[in-house]
């Protein structure tokens, strides 16, 4: 008789290296909104493989754990900074003049509003995840208003003061939330709590 075999394959939780590379390319390029640094040439790098690659990889990985949710945040938020970066290659002229002189920020900031209506979507659903991951989602929220209002070119200064500021704190508990994924898993304990769901709209 032929045995069948049953190969079980475990994938690791990704939540740890998607929040690392959300919490870094947003400290990188909030340090630049802030004035604290100059210039976009050294964020693109980060923006690609981290916010990028990293975001994206960890979508790959969620999508074995089923985990619609996850997957579509990271794929999402990872091309996100892709495509941003692509739009400050095409503005700092590396893709030549004419892609350079025919850039219209306004078309930036259409997409940013569209990301605005998505993460209000992920904010809703992140109730049910764990307090940290909702008010990572929360912030994001404003950092899209900010970019939104600062690309239109409406309250220009407070837009982009308010866009800084939040990309700044989504770093900071982005930082959390990862370290938080990693060491509650290593140590099979709650080590740096998370904070439970809402329970507003899933019951029990």
């Amino acid at each position: 008789m032929n045995e069948t075999k049953q190969v079980k394959i475990v994938t690791a939780d990704p939540s740890a290296i998607g929040l690392f590379g959300l919490a870094i390319v947003t400290l990188v390029a909030s340090s630049q909104k802030l004035g604290w640094t100059d210039g976009l040439s050294l964020v693109i790098p980060w923006a690609i493989f981290l916010g990028g690659i990293a975001q994206f990889y960890a979508s790959i990985l969620d999508t074995k754990h089923n985990n619609t949710f996850g997957a579509s945040a990271f794929a999402a938020y990872g091309l996100f900074w892709m495509g941003v970066s692509l739009s400050w290659l095409m503005n700092l002229g590396v893709f030549g003049q004419v892609l350079q002189e025919n850039a219209d920020m306004h078309q930036l900031g259409f997409a940013f509003i569209g990301y605005l209506i998505f993460t209000v979507f992920m904010t809703i659903g992140a109730l049910e995840t764990n307090k940290v991951l909702f008010i990572i989602f929360f912030l994001i929220d404003f950092l899209f208003i900010g970019l939104s209002l600062s690309s239109f070119g409406i309250m220009e200064h407070a837009s982009h003061q308010l866009a800084a500021y939040s990309e700044l704190l989504i770093s900071l508990f982005s930082f959390y939330g990862a370290g938080a994924a990693v060491l509650n898993t290593h140590f099979g304990r709650e080590f740096l709590p998370v904070g439970k769901p809402f329970g507003i709209i899933k019951k029990g």
